[in-house]
């Protein structure tokens, strides 16, 4: 029987992982406010983690979590980047062996920030299922640690550690905008704020291109979707073969779901470079796009958009600011 995470294990990773990740800050957005009729509008700046994204939360805290045995012999994981980042990261603060399995859509740009942390990486497949299956193999002949990038209640209590900071500044938040792919950052989120005030509307942002837990939840199971390129490529990939604690999380918690599509996606990048001189990567903007193009009510509410990465290329982000800016000379 799978035991699912608790609010005490959130409070427990947040005292083991205080030391190496950073309680990050919240900005006000007042140009959203004004916009959409929200009675505020927050950012949580889990874009500026030491790693470039909020992942190194819940790595650090399966990673410390481990036995001085299991160190030993190393850690892997699987990723579309940003998870593989935060592994590498804390595996060499503590000087452990790191193996992550990427697949060939992984930007190389992604893979080479990785390597350059020290970790090794391993590139096989078309898609992350395949890249997991890469995974299995090498975990079964090496025998390393494994670190998965979401569904481990280890990594979901890290992740919920956001929602601690949020409710610590902003007791009175009504509603948390949260980028969805595998599950990770949304369930130990939603999971702390539905514990400590069941009032919070919990909305959950996937990819029009590739939304596999939204089609899972919809079947129940875990369902494989075609990966298509996108700005947010932190949000590509699976949910895996198996989903023993991410999709009942979800399933729980989460209040709403919507997809935002790669113009709405643009627009939140934009948004935070003129508003607020922000870089962020794609998934780090649904949010954004989705009160800008309306793709959410959030009139009369207190609303903290997860701000989760700024892990982009430098050529395709100018590129999109610049396309952005010519749209709004028209």
């Amino acid at each position: 029987m799978v035991t699912l995470p608790t609010l005490i294990n959130v409070y427990q990773a947040a005292e083991r992982i205080q030391h190496v990740i950073r309680k990050t800050p919240i900005f006000e957005a007042p140009e959203l406010k004004e916009l959409s009729g929200a009675a505020s509008i927050h950012y949580k700046m889990e874009c500026l983690q030491q790693t470039g994204a909020f992942k190194v939360r819940g790595a650090a805290n399966k990673i410390l979590s481990l036995t001085d045995e299991e160190k030993q012999h190393g850690v892997i994981t699987f990723s579309t980047g940003n998870h593989g980042k935060a592994v590498a990261y804390v595996a060499g603060q503590m000087g452990i062996r790191a193996v992550v399995c990427l697949s060939e859509k992984v930007p190389t740009y992604r893979a080479d920030l990785i390597r350059s942390l020290g970790a090794e990486v391993a590139v096989q497949g078309k898609s992350q299922d395949e890249a997991e299956e890469n995974y299995y193999r090498i975990l079964k002949d090496e025998g390393l640690a494994p670190v998965v990038p979401f569904d481990d209640p280890m990594v979901i209590a890290g992740q919920g550690t956001i929602t601690l900071e949020i409710l610590e500044k902003l007791p009175d938040t009504d509603m948390l905008l949260v980028p969805l792919s595998g599950g990770g950052l949304v369930s130990g989120m939603a999971l702390v704020a539905k514990q400590i005030n069941p009032a919070i509307h919990i909305v959950a942002i996937s990819l029009e291109r590739s939304p596999a837990m939204y089609e899972s939840l919809k079947a129940g199971k875990p369902v494989q979707v075609e990966e298509k390129g996108s700005l947010a490529d932190s949000l590509l990939g699976g949910i895996g073969v198996e989903n023993h604690y991410n999709l009942p999380l979800i399933d729980r918690y989460v209040d709403e779901h919507i997809l935002v599509s790669e113009d709405d996606i643009k627009t939140g990048m934009y948004s935070a470079y003129n508003s607020q001189q922000m870089i962020i990567e794609g998934a780090a903007a649904v949010g954004i796009g989705a009160i800008i193009n309306k793709k959410l009510d959030v009139t009369g509410k207190n609303v903290v958009s997860i701000l989760s990465g700024r892990s982009i290329d430098t050529r395709r982000y100018l590129q999109v600011i610049a396309e952005q800016q010519r749209v709004g000379e028209k």
